[in-house]
């Protein structure tokens, strides 16, 4: 076919493919940029219209940049490292690739960065052909894909496992000020699931755990690392640590390399566990960022996407359908409170999202009860699904009659005149809180907890000194582990009190002098 002019269509063609191919490379020039302005860890570039958010940028000196932050004319990007180098004029190239790490099995037992850079002096970190790169930010799994939350994950502490059980799959918050054992709780948990994870049994699961340090001391991780090698809980545990030295880009994004992980453990199809220590100084490190980015501010300065920031963060803990593998994520994250106030801005976002709450009160720390959980306060919404049958038949009675003797107990401080039924509830309450404290890094396994409440519960130590609880526990649960036909074996095996057990459990707190009020 000709055209008027002698042109034929294969030209027509050919021109078009030559305009196609310069747009494109026009596309691809515009993809590299110049930075106009480089300080505190972010750097806005221009020229990078084809940018996208999360997308990783290269920058001179071998630095990476993540996009946080797309304008009309400019882009504003978080630098992944050391940022002094970096000036005005500085040659800023998008990468086409969005951030993503490196899931394996060799990470357990290490120590990393957000990067996944190893810091524990143990050398690089041996690659795997299961290996799987794992995108840093991923849409939460839908309803259909999730199934409900019913195996329980215990903690070794006596007050959580019988009054705030924890499902695997759940998110509970663990809330309270400064220095009155969140850290402890979480620890304890880790430590008990490599305890568990020694003694499985046929169709039981293990438990990784993974600990994320957000803004904490180099030292204080150095701790805790520390005391999970010396309760030989390193090797099932992974921990990330973006310290308070480390920028406020490395900070924000810790977390998420934490979920990145333990999505790909939780495609393997096992259970996992992971501890955000802790997302109050993850919501100051993005408001940092944020307010460097020139963004417009809201309540306490915090950007107006900061309960979409936790929410995306922690819909990613889930119980996956049977069809996709049946593996967890249970999520406790941690926020520290001023003065109690947990009505404050980011406390309230985070207990909106979460399953339930553990609050930790200052006045029982240091009133010597530890944990110093506050029953009134305290929620778990997954509940008793997530407990096993003889532990419901225990504890059943356990948080109304807890949260009534430290009503009375209040009320009692202003008159002596009680009536017998007053002075039983409140021996009673005394008996059982002193029974629910318990030492750090002690994990107590959850038939030796069971046994322990019955006693309680049943009033064998309502006639029992309180300085000598402890040791009374202890010589009930020595002279069951003694008989021939261990009772603790079989409510761990049968997860159940059934009348014969009962009758053992009685005769033996009988042998050892105990007697019911």
């Amino acid at each position: 076919m000709k055209t008027n002019k002698g042109i034929d269509a294969k030209t027509i063609a050919a021109e078009i493919e030559k305009q196609i191919s310069q747009h494109e490379n026009q596309q691809a020039w515009q993809n590299s940029g110049r930075i106009i302005s480089a300080g505190d860890g972010i750097v806005v570039a221009s020229g990078l219209q084809d940018g996208r958010l999360s997308e990783l940028v290269k920058l001179p000196g071998n630095s990476i940049g993540l996009i946080l932050s797309l304008g009309e004319n400019e882009t504003g990007i978080a630098v992944l490292g050391p940022s002094s180098h970096l000036q005005a004029g500085d040659k800023a190239i998008t990468t086409g690739q969005i951030l993503s790490v490196k899931g394996s099995y060799n990470l357990l037992g290490r120590v990393t960065d957000p990067l996944l850079q190893p810091i524990d002096g143990l050398g690089q970190i041996a690659s795997d052909k299961h290996d799987q790169d794992m995108p840093v930010e991923k849409v939460a799994p839908g309803v259909i894909s999730r199934q409900d939350v019913r195996t329980p994950l215990q903690t070794g502490l006596k007050i959580i496992d019988a009054l705030l059980p924890i499902g695997r799959g759940q998110r509970e918050l663990i809330i309270g000020d400064r220095g009155v054992g969140k850290t402890a709780i979480a620890i304890d948990a880790i430590i008990n699931q490599s305890k568990l994870n020694s003694n499985l049994t046929k169709g039981e699961k293990q438990v990784i755990c993974i600990y994320v340090a957000i803004g904490q001391k180099q030292s204080k991780v150095a701790q805790v690392m520390g005391k999970l090698i010396e309760n030989q809980s390193l090797k099932s545990t992974i921990i990330i640590s973006a310290s308070a030295s480390d920028p406020a880009s490395l900070q924000y994004l810790a977390p998420f390399t934490a979920t990145a992980i333990a999505e790909f453990f939780m495609d393997q199809g096992e259970d996992v566990l992971i501890v955000y220590d802790d997302l109050t100084k993850h919501a100051w490190a993005y408001r940092e960022l944020s307010l460097l980015l020139r963004r417009p501010s809201g309540r306490e300065a915090y950007p107006g996407d900061i309960f979409y920031l936790h929410s995306r963060l922690l819909e990613r803990s889930a119980r996956m359908n049977d069809k996709l593998g049946g593996g967890s994520i249970t999520a406790l994250p941690i926020i520290e409170t001023q003065a109690g106030d947990i009505s404050a801005y980011i406390p309230t976002n985070v207990i909106s999202i979460t399953d339930g709450q553990i609050y930790l009160e200052p006045d029982l720390y240091y009133a010597g009860i530890r944990p110093a959980v506050s029953i009134g306060l305290s929620v778990s919404r997954v509940g008793g699904d997530a407990q096993i049958k003889a532990m419901k038949q225990v504890a059943g009675k356990l948080k109304l009659d807890l949260a009534q003797y430290r009503e009375l107990a209040a009320f009692a401080q202003f008159g002596s005149d009680l009536d017998e039924a007053t002075q039983k509830r409140l021996t009673r309450g005394k008996a059982i809180t002193e029974l629910l404290k318990q030492p750090q890094y002690q994990p107590v396994p959850v038939e030796r907890q069971i046994a322990a409440i019955w006693l309680g519960m049943k009033g064998y130590l309502d006639n029992t000194s309180i300085t000598d609880i402890a040791k009374t526990e202890n010589d009930f649960l020595q002279a069951l582990s003694k008989l021939k036909e261990n009772p603790l074996s079989v409510i761990k095996k049968e997860a159940t009190i059934n009348e014969n057990i009962e009758k053992v459990l009685a005769k033996t707190a009988q042998n050892l002098g105990l007697c019911l009020p």
